[in-house]
């Protein structure tokens, strides 16, 4: 009970043996799920690359290790959205999803180590099964746990559930840090993988545990209709949607050019330990946790339309910066802010899908719109691999001479201008689909993260005031 407790802190004000409702426990039992997936994320996940790089994989293979599974994982997706227009099982898909995906592990740790000589491509092929089994349980997971929330209340549980996937996310990928650290000074490095990726296995079927435990019966007034892509498309996502899903994929397409190397450019270009990497990324989990609250509290107020609005011109300018600066303390600084920034993007994308769709539509949406994202990620992906081989690592423009630790920096500044691009043409082309409080621009500092409660602090009220 105590460990319940630390993951759901709301339990403590509930006494232990007071009657809870099917929707109150299952809601609670969602964010136990999401913190030991996190675990197994933070601990396991976040190192794949980094095990791509100890098995000698190249530029493109650490390309498709990140956008191949996702490519694979979307088809996967939108099997299970068709699949439960037919079984209305919501709970024995994602049982089904994350206990295979639990397994993976296995093969994934043991192949690349038996056969060495194709460990990169024997990686690639396991993530892209470990990827694909996670996404066959994602539309049934959100369509189950929609019906479990009201409208103004999901930013608000989506935080919640974030803030503490944040906190196992951050403690399981320092502990990894830690280890894979202790066991390169060993000159025992493989050893240190697989005691991460074993143990995020075993995060992975607690988290399958808590999942079998949601009870589905609260939400089953709201059935997945049957799923014709092209239909949906057309005639019920609606133009809204599709512009959405428009700015969406591009951005995920322009994010995915600098994403995949940044683990390249650390661990490869600027010879960071296991440890100065891992806490490179503790940086960015950092600035997560710090903002999920204002950021879901912002858009049940004022809405996910203005939250995308307000990430969305911020996030084009993050990886940009990294063309000045590869001093350590510059490098931990920027990736926080970009954990800030990406939190409340993140957040108000998957939102908005939630807000567009009807009840029956929730898991097609979802599907649909991972598809989009995982299209743009491919293809973003492989014009990443190309231009970190095309670009040279010293340019000349005029009187500016530009030398840096290798080309990936400017592979990062183009994505950031293109992000931009994507962002002026795009984001005013749909438009927020519920009522909410206007935001005059003038207090809009008043409401961002880490802003907000220094002014609270101070006595300022720049924005309009809270009704009670």
């Amino acid at each position: 009970m105590a460990v319940q407790r630390l993951l759901d802190p709301h339990l403590a004000s509930v006494p232990s043996t007071s009657p809870e409702t099917a929707q109150e426990q299952s809601r609670r039992y969602g964010i136990r799920e999401g913190a030991f997936q996190a675990a197994m994320q933070g601990g396991g996940e976040n190192y794949l690359s980094a095990f791509g790089l100890f098995l000698h994989a190249t530029a493109l293979q650490i390309g498709l290790l990140s956008a191949l599974p996702q490519l694979v994982g979307t088809w996967s997706q939108l099997l299970s959205a068709k699949l439960l227009g037919h079984v209305h099982h919501r709970k024995l898909i994602m049982v089904w999803g994350a206990g295979a995906q639990a397994l993976t592990w296995l093969p994934l740790i043991i192949l690349p180590l038996l056969f060495p000589e194709h460990g990169a491509w024997l990686l690639i092929a396991c993530t892209v099964l470990y990827v694909a089994t996670g996404h066959f349980t994602v539309p049934a997971w959100n369509s189950l746990v929609i019906g479990l929330l009201s409208p103004d209340t999901r930013g608000s549980y989506f935080a919640r559930r974030a803030r503490v996937m944040t906190i196992m996310n951050f403690c399981a990928l320092a502990s990894a840090a830690l280890l894979l650290h202790t066991a390169e000074a060993w000159s025992s490095p493989w050893e240190g993988f697989v005691l991460i990726f074993l143990a995020a296995a075993g995060a992975r079927t607690l988290s399958t545990y808590y999942l079998s435990q949601m009870n589905e019966a609260p939400t089953l007034g709201t059935q997945e209709a049957r799923f014709r892509l092209f239909d949906f498309l057309q005639h019920k996502g609606g133009t809204n949607f599709r512009w959405f899903l428009m700015f969406s994929g591009f951005m995920h397409l322009c994010v995915l050019i600098s994403g995949p190397f940044f683990v390249v450019y650390m661990l490869r270009d600027l010879h960071l330990t296991y440890w100065q990497y891992g806490t490179w990324m503790a940086a960015g989990i950092l600035g997560q946790f710090l903002s999920f609250y204002t950021w879901g509290r912002f858009s049940d107020r004022f809405g996910n339309k203005r939250l995308l609005l307000v990430t969305g011109w911020l996030v084009p300018f993050l990886p940009m910066q990294y063309l000045w600066s590869t001093d350590m303390f510059f490098l931990l600084a920027l990736n926080f802010l970009g954990g800030v920034v990406w939190s409340g993007l993140s957040l108000g994308l998957q939102n908005y899908v939630f807000d567009i769709v009807r009840e029956e539509d929730r898991a097609k949406g979802i599907a649909v719109w991972n598809s989009v994202n995982a299209v743009g990620w491919f293809i973003g992906a492989m014009i990443g691999s190309w231009l970190a081989t095309a670009i040279p690592r010293h340019l000349e423009f005029g009187l500016l001479d530009i030398q840096v630790a290798s080309s990936l920096p400017f592979v990062f500044f183009i994505s950031g201008v293109l992000r931009l691009v994507v962002s002026f043409s795009l984001l005013n082309t749909f438009h927020e689909t519920r009522e909410v409080c206007p935001l005059p621009y003038r207090g809009l500092l008043a409401e961002l993260p880490l802003l907000e409660p220094m002014v609270r602090a101070m006595g300022f009220r720049i924005g309009p005031k809270r009704s009670s």
